[in-house]
């Protein structure tokens, strides 16, 4: 099977060979397909350093360090180690995480390994690929129809990929080693990779004079092969000729007219949003002034500014510029979520117009965490606040009354708290129905398939449902499910999993002392080290009559006093 990756096979016949592979597993084992996305891409970049004499190998031959190399990270503009690096972490992903990739992402990482092989053979091959075909997820077949591999995958688990990762390029070589031995001299081993290091040289000095070589998709392309798929996991079905390419007026330059890449619109005929679409390894910022144009134009026309969108179709902005600065964001609203964001333009209530249930919450420090949150919000602009909060002071009933203030003031339809363990989420689900009796509450783990306006779940049990479609296609838990996510016990380590999976506003609750928090704890939380949104304590929580200090119990125990 020579696939999309055939114009690898007559000069480079080793990366062909683990690419197809890639290739082959996209749609029926998308974890598999991306760990051999890896493997080809570290067997490529060894072959580059191997073969091209004006790179110096690190200290360290691992695929991070000739990633990094200051060499070879300039290639194509830094184009390459972008790609490349977007396939070193999925495969990592994919094999050390519990949770498998999606049949989405295996394409993705195809389609980059593809721009990646495609760079190195016209870059060194000794003959060019035809310019012009980019990876086409439409010509992917599942393992029914390929079936050549079918006893070999059944058998290669994903440890044993996991080991030849680390094992393959030593057995290579080994292998080569001992070929030379049996047939050649020394002398002609050095002769021969000489020759084979002057044609690559010959080849590469070749390549910069072609720009055919490009390794970008054009811009059409980005849309067809990127763009489509994420609007369509938001519902957008683009079946109306008004969805793509819409025709406005009123543009500052040229005759005035322009063509908007797209425009989503809502049940009222009334745009919603436009996205403006540049090629895969653009910069998504180059669109951003375009799209200011086209939503000033649409404004004129319909009486009603649309939200603003702007993608490279891998990395994607928000701009909802009547009030907000750009955000990046990991996909596409759905047309109620945007017409809840256009509508909040006139309907939100201040908070510091509202009171907080006292029900809920009487403390002083508790109302202060809270003003502090929202301010953070409002008068801020921020989106991620750090409460600090002594273990026993109440952190959950503090989230609780934000919940139903931000709730009330038309900025949150609909929250997540998560928490580590099974039983602190049975504890937050009563806590949230006891003082929100009103308000739809959720356990996910216990009620998968439930909906409501606040959702509870562990850790774990939302990684299994972030990818979750429904039978159209569309993702139920969206980029814009949730306008709050809370994180219980905000560590790193739990925390930048979740990071930027939701276009939401974010709370993290710990006791753990400001001063012990980790430096990049903050950072997640886009604050200055040290420096949390509200802090409360144990002392502070002592010294005010709410908390007791801990006593010291001795427990003897019998390996201490008698041994082993």
């Amino acid at each position: 099977m020579n696939g999309q990756f055939g114009f690898l096979r007559s000069n480079f016949p080793e990366q062909h060979e683990i690419a197809v592979r890639a290739e082959r597993y996209a749609l029926d084992d998308p974890g598999t397909s991306i760990i051999h996305a890896r493997r080809a891409l570290e067997s490529a970049v060894k072959w580059v350093y191997a073969n091209d004499t004006s790179l110096e190998v690190p200290y360290d031959e691992s695929l991070n360090a000739l990633l990094h190399e200051p060499g070879f990270c300039p290639f194509e503009d830094g184009k390459v180690f972008d790609l490349a690096r977007r396939i070193q972490k999925a495969g990592n992903r994919a094999v050390h995480e519990s949770k498998a990739p999606t049949t989405a992402e295996a394409i993705q990482i195809a389609s980059a390994l593809h721009l990646v092989l495609y760079w190195l053979a016209f870059r060194y091959g000794r003959t060019k690929p035809e310019p012009g075909n980019p990876f086409d997820p439409n010509l992917l077949a599942s393992e029914d129809a390929v079936g050549a591999e079918q006893e070999e995958r059944n058998l290669a688990t994903r440890q044993e990929l996991e080991v030849r990762l680390v094992e393959e390029a030593a057995d290579a070589e080994a292998a080569r080693a001992e070929l030379a031995a049996a047939n050649q001299t020394l002398e002609e081993v050095e002769a021969e990779r000489s020759r084979l290091i002057a044609e690559v040289t010959a080849a590469r000095l070749a390549a910069d004079t072609e720009p055919e070589g490009s390794i970008d998709w054009s811009e059409a392309t980005t849309r067809t092969k990127l763009i489509d798929l994420y609007l369509g996991e938001a519902g957008w079905k683009l079946t109306d000729e008004r969805d793509r390419e819409f025709e406005v007026t009123g543009m500052p330059f040229g005759s005035g007219t322009g063509y908007v890449d797209y425009v989503l619109w809502g049940d009222d005929g009334l745009p919603l949003a436009v996205v403006e679409a540049k090629k895969t390894r653009a910069s998504e910022q180059t669109g951003k002034h375009q799209a200011v144009l086209y939503a000033d134009c649409l404004e004129a026309m319909n009486g009603r500014r649309p939200v603003i969108y702007y993608t490279n179709g891998y990395t994607h902005w928000l701009w909802n510029d009547t009030s907000q600065p750009p955000r990046k964001v990991q996909g596409f609203h759905t047309r109620d979520e945007l017409e809840l964001m256009i509508q909040r333009r006139t309907t939100v209530v201040p908070t510091n117009t509202l009171d907080i249930d006292n029900a809920v919450v009487e403390r002083s420090y508790q109302h202060r965490a809270i003003r502090a949150i929202t301010d953070h919000i409002e008068v801020d602009g921020q989106r991620k606040a750090l409460v600090v909060m002594a273990t026993g002071a109440g952190k959950t009933r503090t989230v609780i009354a934000l919940c139903d203030l931000l709730m009330r003031a038309g900025l949150v339809r609909r929250a997540l708290f998560l928490a580590d363990r099974t039983a602190l989420v049975d504890q937050a689900v009563g806590a949230f129905k006891e003082h929100l009796p009103d308000i739809t509450t959720v356990n996910l783990t216990t009620e998968p398939n439930e909906d409501g306006r606040v959702y509870v779940s562990t850790y774990q049990t939302m990684v299994g449902k972030i990818d979750e479609t429904r039978h159209d296609g569309t993702r139920r838990f969206g980029v814009g499910h949730f306008d709050l996510v809370v994180i219980d016990k905000a560590h790193r380590s739990v925390y930048r999993k979740y990071r930027g999976i939701f276009d939401s506003y974010l709370v993290g609750l710990t006791a753990t002392p400001r001063d012990e928090i980790d430096t990049n704890t903050y950072d997640l939380f886009d604050l200055e080290t040290g420096v949390p949104t509200d802090s409360y304590s144990l002392d502070d929580a002592i010294d005010d009559g709410y908390l007791v200090p801990p006593t010291n119990v001795s427990v003897p125990m019998q390996f201490v006093r008698e041994g082993i």
